[in-house]
């Protein structure tokens, strides 16, 4: 049986991250914490077999991947399907503000974030759609291969429900993947099997998530 094994890794902790602010798609880069997180995360990914390494083209995502090309020697392919959703006017706004100014919107995505959409944005079953159909054919293309994704805390979420077959409404029951830990997935019988979700033991005293209020 021919089986594609994905290894994703979530971006570490992004100077939005810090500033507890809905990046979206603004492309703001790394924390100096973020970049510690990187080097842990390739330090760990760098004796497992890897056949490609595909990137969100965000400086986040990217940056966190550069790390593990290093050590690999191998060279990142940037895909923009592979990005976080598209906030809309949510862009860049602290969390704070969300709640203050698009109460009943925010209210959705804090309560059942499944059933939410951005203020002129990607709602989250768009996000899904969109991301899920892009691991599909990255694992088509690499059937029987290892493959690294760097990419972010909404789609990782998404993809774990789209393995669990949980429904919009169940994703509120699925916790964020923490900064730049690993979620391995593998991807068999025309089907996306989770293996193991948000491992971030290898980073030690430099794990950060994201706050409860989001």
């Amino acid at each position: 049986m021919n089986t594609t094994k994905i290894y994703f890794v979530r971006h570490g902790e992004s100077e939005g991250n810090k500033r507890d602010a809905f990046l979206g798609h603004t492309d703001l880069d790394l924390s100096p914490i973020g970049y510690k997180q990187a080097k842990l995360t390739a330090k760990f990914l760098k004796d497992i077999p890897c056949d490609a390494i595909y990137s969100s083209d965000l400086k986040r995502a990217y940056n966190t991947a550069v790390e593990t090309s290093k050590l690999k020697g191998m060279q990142i392919i940037k895909n923009k399907n592979l990005r976080e959703i598209f906030a809309g006017k949510w862009e860049n706004q602290l969390f704070c503000t969300l709640e203050e100014e698009y109460k009943d919107t925010y209210k959705l995505w804090l309560e059942n974030i499944g059933k939410a959409k951005c203020d002129e944005g990607e709602s989250v079953e768009e996000l899904q759609n969109r991301f899920v159909s892009e691991v599909e054919k990255i694992a088509k293309e690499n059937m029987g291969k290892t493959v690294f994704i760097f990419t972010h805390a909404t789609p990782i979420r998404v993809l774990k429900a789209k393995c669990d077959n949980a429904t919009l409404d169940e994703i509120k029951n699925i916790s964020w993947a923490t900064n730049a830990s690993v979620t391995i997935v593998e991807y068999k019988n025309d089907k996306l099997e989770m293996v193991e979700y948000s491992k971030d033991s290898f980073l030690g005293e430099f794990v950060t998530a994201l706050p409860e209020n989001v």
